[in-house]
């Protein structure tokens, strides 16, 4: 045992934490080091999605000591870095001690001189971003560890656009909490008249903002008894999806009944992320059993959406996070131009592992795509950027996650899962079907398939596998991938484009991030990610063709499908 760790633990038997953290502590000391130093091995960092760790004692996990010194931290950052008044708002999801956590942080906020506005009960991760925005506050944080399993929670940031921190503010928050190394320096004894409970008026109008974005009305008119499926999967979903869905005059909508109940335990799901098959089994039985034209499941805070929809044979097939986000693009852009609403100076945006077809959409209305970091951060920082001189219209990304208007700025399933809703009435209202329309995107703009490989490798000898397999793509890049010339590398860590065919060398222009791409020379592109928020290590592989109509789909498809596993055995199996 590294002596820095057990001095670090020990640190932990001290009279400022409560009896259980001390027992957990000796108790991992005396009869489980390996679970000692994963819990104390390094301190919480902000992430992609901010704080999120393993719920427990430690340094290294989620408990009211990590929470309360991070928010002791963000406390001084907002005082020393905005003037004035200074308010946070606070929200939770359905996670086991998200309320517990939350209340913790507004105290901790109120005692250092913060007002703060509280939501008392759960609410979606996007209604936090648009309260800050509401309320014109300093910042936002919620509690939540997304799509997580069930042993995680999390602590995500925001600052006073309602995006999600970036630099400088982000890096200047970690020193803080970084000085913050005993709940001792803490400040506690928080004056109620300090904190604000929120009352329901923010759901009525967080609601009001986004049927806004609905784009053909009238075909949910048309097709206002069409069957839907939807799921929470547990989570903050169930306090707006329905409600959303009914005000914009759906009226057949079937709830998953075993998953409504919000449950930090997710008792009938082994992960409550929409990405995963098994998650939506039951909506899928539910969608058979209703003949639903359309399903969706929003991750336990509703910032991510997965769908099924019917295919050719009329059997619901789920969809991935590039498909939602391609036709989405599509809707939007080719909508608002047919109602006259396109906004001048109107633009969208994509990140660098999501697929390139995003791009050729927006290029067909002239509208222009800008490709950002992984992460709605940086789609957010891209709208502050134009705001005053261009107009978000729409942005996604791979990860089921999407914006539509800039009202909110984080990803948002509660509008995404809606528009999806009214996309498959406009769809079927015209004669088609949502699947339909898209074969036809593909055959107007180019067939794109993509596929995601992610290997779990947890705690302290994980990290250092996955920087080690990082290190190796860098020193020792591969010539050839499954049979294929690597003709490009971009390492966003570096900021280099090696072009391997001309011998330049050029930026990526882009922050830097520990993200390797190859493009090969048969069009094939892989990317290795690290995940930001998870313990695993994550493969995105795309390619494309061009098909004639929807004869030549299904064995496209194959096709693409069969050269997928050739790479993914090829790049990952090594």
């Amino acid at each position: 045992m590294d002596s820095k760790i057990l001095d670090k633990a020990k640190s932990w038997l001290g009279l400022e934490y409560d009896e259980e953290t001390r027992s957990e502590v000796q108790a991992l000391i005396d009869n489980n080091p390996k679970e000692l130093e994963d819990a104390f091995y390094k301190d919480l960092d902000f992430g992609t999605g901010g704080l999120r760790g393993v719920m427990g004692s430690g340094t290294n996990r989620m408990n009211v000591y990590t929470v309360s010194m991070a928010t002791q931290g963000l406390a001084n950052y907002i005082n020393s870095a905005v003037s004035g008044e200074k308010s946070v708002a606070i929200a939770h999801d359905s996670r086991n001690n998200s309320d517990v956590f939350a209340r913790k942080a507004a105290e901790v906020l109120a005692a250092n001189g913060i007002k703060v506005y509280l939501y008392p009960e759960l609410r979606p991760t996007p209604q936090l971003s648009y309260t800050v925005r509401h309320f014109g506050c300093s910042a936002g944080l919620v509690v939540t560890a997304s799509h997580n399993p069930k042993e995680y929670n999390g602590y995500k940031v925001y600052w006073d656009d309602g995006g999600q921190i970036v630099p400088p503010h982000d890096k200047a928050i970690i020193d803080e909490v970084r000085k913050i190394s005993n709940p001792k320096d803490v400040k506690f004894g928080a004056k109620d008249e300090m904190i604000e409970i929120i009352g329901t008026e923010l759901d009525d109008l967080y609601r009001e903002t986004l049927l806004k974005e609905s784009i053909y009305s009238e075909s949910i008119a048309g097709q206002a008894e069409m069957p839907i499926v939807y799921t929470n999967l547990h989570g903050t979903g169930i306090t707006q999806v329905p409600a959303l869905l009914t005000a914009m005059g759906f009226r057949n909508i079937h709830s998953v009944k075993e998953q409504e109940k919000p449950d930090g335990n997710f008792p009938t799901v082994h992960s409550p992320n929409p990405e995963e098959k098994a998650a939506l089994d039951l909506s899928l039985q539910l969608g058979k059993k209703v003949d639903a034209e359309i399903l969706m499941g929003t991750d336990p805070d509703a910032d991510r959406v997965g769908i099924a929809v019917k295919d050719l044979n009329g059997d619901l097939v789920l969809l991935n996070g590039n498909e939602t986000a391609c036709m989405l693009t599509h809707y939007i852009l080719s909508g608002l131009k047919a109602k006259g609403r396109s906004p001048k100076n109107g633009f969208v945006c994509s990140t660098i592992v999501t697929t390139e077809l995003m791009d050729r959409i927006a290029k067909k209305f002239d509208v222009p795509c800008y490709v950002t970091l992984t992460g709605f951060k940086w789609i957010a920082a891209q709208i502050r950027a134009k705001e005053n001189t261009e107009k978000f219209i729409c942005g996604g990304e791979e990860s089921y996650g999407f914006m539509i208007g800039d009202a909110v700025r984080d990803k948002d399933a509660v509008v995404t899962g809606a528009i999806l809703c009214e996309v498959a009435a406009w769809a079927k209202e015209k004669g088609s079907s949502f699947y339909e329309e898209l074969i036809a995107m593909y055959v107007e703009y180019g067939f794109f398939r993509e596929a995601l490989v992610s290997l779990v490798k947890k705690g302290k000898d994980g990290a250092e596998q996955i920087a080690a397999m990082m290190e190796r793509f860098r020193t020792d890049t591969p010539s050839e991938i499954a049979g294929s010339k690597v003709i490009e590398m971009r390492d966003y860590k570096t900021g280099e484009i090696k072009n391997f065919v001309s011998g330049e060398t050029t930026s990526t222009g882009l922050p830097s991030s520990n993200v390797i791409q190859f493009y090969l020379e048969d069009g094939c592109k892989v990317t290795a990610r690290p995940s930001g928020t998870e313990p695993k290590i994550k493969f995105y592989f795309s390619l494309n063709t061009e098909i004639e109509g929807k004869a030549d789909f299904e064995s496209a498809k194959k096709k693409m499908d069969d050269r997928i596993e050739e790479l993914k055995e090829a790049f990952v199996d090594a």
